[in-house]
């Protein structure tokens, strides 16, 4: 999506302090030598508290940092991957209601990993739709526990992460002034999203379907979820991975492409700085890298180390990285990319101030 005009973006990761560790793994037998070689990192985050609640801790760090009051936030939209912690309920509205932004519409957004970037696309939306929309406020949660769930067995290339994201959306006003001391407690620039941009191919929603029946109650299916189940008889029935790799490399050249364009940025403009992927293994990104040094030749950013995958939470936890840890200068630029299962791929395109 073309933005018509400067949005500033602030984010944030919250990120428990307690660790699941390869080696302690290893050593009690719940991983094998073989597994851990594939894994591509030591460590993820683990929670003892639900996914909202770190989407909520992740907020509020990134209210803190803006000094923005939540009475004023128009929208809180909220995405997550897995279970938020009770079976019939809305997890925005407990979000919106723990910060206070109580004139906020709540909207849930799923879109399995690419729930964040989607959320966060409605949020640029409404905000170039509803000029009374002062600012839109977007946040991840997810928690991958037992019984449910196995963070290190569930799926192909990925480790899962417990984590809370989250990002402030607002009109960028170049000659406004901060509130005193606003700058002085952030940790990086301030980001301008200058484009956002989405491609699906809907037909390999079937890959975490598979051959499995539909159920009548959640994990009906068996406990905990198995994502490679359905993943290996949908590649078995559709004779492997040739046809998606392809469509995926077409996705992430088109939205990379149209991000630039719509930002104004010739692919190999000197102050394009870093591209940042998916926190997933190393084999599923590999097609992306040939391309990502074709196109862009700039320094490729894996974050997945120390986090693993954080549901619906990457692109956001790794423009949080870019802000807090990659030291642009006004004017420089950072590309994310994002995607997720169904399949929906994702770039976006942002801007130090």
């Amino acid at each position: 999506m073309k933005i018509s005009e400067p949005l500033s973006l602030e984010a944030a990761t919250w990120l428990p302090e307690e660790r699941e560790r390869v080696s302690d793994l290893l050593a009690a037998g719940r991983l094998t030598e073989a597994e851990t070689e594939q894994l591509g990192l030591t460590e993820v985050p683990v929670s003892d508290i639900p996914g909202p609640q770190l989407a909520v801790r992740a907020a509020e760090r990134v209210l803190a940092a803006t000094r923005f009051d939540p009475a004023r936030i128009g929208l809180v939209a909220h995405a997550w991957l897995y279970h938020q912690g009770h079976d019939f309920w809305s997890p925005p509205h407990y979000v919106a209601d723990r910060l206070g932004a109580h004139d906020a519409l709540p909207i849930g957004v799923r879109q399995m990993s690419n729930g964040g970037v989607a959320a966060l696309g409605v949020a640029v939306d409404r905000l170039l739709a509803d000029p009374t929309v002062e600012a839109a406020l977007v946040t991840t949660g997810d928690r991958f526990v037992p019984p449910g769930f196995n963070r290190w067995r569930a799926d192909y290339g990925a480790v899962y992460g417990d984590a809370g994201t989250a990002a402030l959306l607002r009109r960028h006003d170049p000659d406004g002034q901060e509130p005193e001391g606003q700058a002085a407690e952030r940790s990086g620039p301030t980001l301008l999203l200058r484009s956002l941009t989405f491609a699906t191919a809907a037909e390999y929603e079937a890959m975490y379907r598979g051959r499995d029946p539909f159920t009548e109650v959640p994990l009906q299916a068996g406990i905990p979820v198995d994502v490679r189940r359905p993943k290996k008889a949908y590649l078995e029935e559709h004779g492997g991975m040739g046809p998606f790799l392809k469509s995926a490399a077409e996705a992430v050249r088109s939205t990379l492409l149209q991000s630039l364009a719509e930002s104004g940025v010739e692919p190999g403009d000197p102050r394009i700085r870093c591209v940042a992927l998916p926190r997933l293994g190393e084999h599923v990104l590999s097609i992306t890298h040939a391309l990502l040094d074709e196109i862009l030749g700039v320094e490729i950013l894996q974050l997945r180390e120390g986090s693993g995958h954080l549901g619906a939470g990457d692109l956001l936890a790794n423009l949080a990285h870019i802000s807090a840890s990659h030291g642009l200068a006004p004017g420089e630029f950072a590309v994310v990319i994002g995607g997720g299962g169904g399949f929906t791929w994702s770039c976006a395109v942002v801007e130090a101030a």
